[in-house]
């Protein structure tokens, strides 16, 4: 089985905010199907925004964010956009630099939910992020 993606939002060395693609690795874990690694994280946050949510923004922490319903359109500082629906995954860095722009896709209330880092090396992270 595939390992698990998520869309990493980061800031590069010239404050440009950018997209990567990493992937979590996961292996058998019987009948509870294919399970990661534990990640050890701080806080648990749920969220909702208006239907008319549009931001630019860094993003405060790294953190998670998990998308419960609707759809977002993310852009980064180099105009690049990407719509995320539910169910998927961000891993939120870009916490200096430029930043970045989120809007809902469809105008209605959206759900999401951030799990939060311990301040962590940044090389611990990668580790996991193969």
């Amino acid at each position: 089985m595939e390992d698990f993606k998520i869309t990493r939002v980061y800031s590069d060395k010239n404050g440009e905010s950018r997209f990567e693609d990493i992937f979590y690795p996961v292996h058998d874990n019987g009948l509870l199907g294919v399970i990661s690694d534990k990640i050890t994280v701080k806080d648990v946050i749920f969220r909702k925004v208006t239907p008319t949510y549009d931001s630019f923004h860094n993003t405060p922490q790294r953190q998670f964010v998990i998308l419960l319903d609707g759809s977002v359109e993310i852009e980064t500082s180099l105009n690049e956009k990407r719509i995320f629906n539910s169910g998927e995954v961000l891993l939120m860095e870009d916490i200096s630099g430029k930043g970045h722009r989120s809007r809902n896709v469809i105008s209605e209330v959206r759900h999401s939910l951030f799990i939060t880092f311990h301040d962590q090396p940044r090389a611990r992270i990668d580790e996991v992020c193969l």
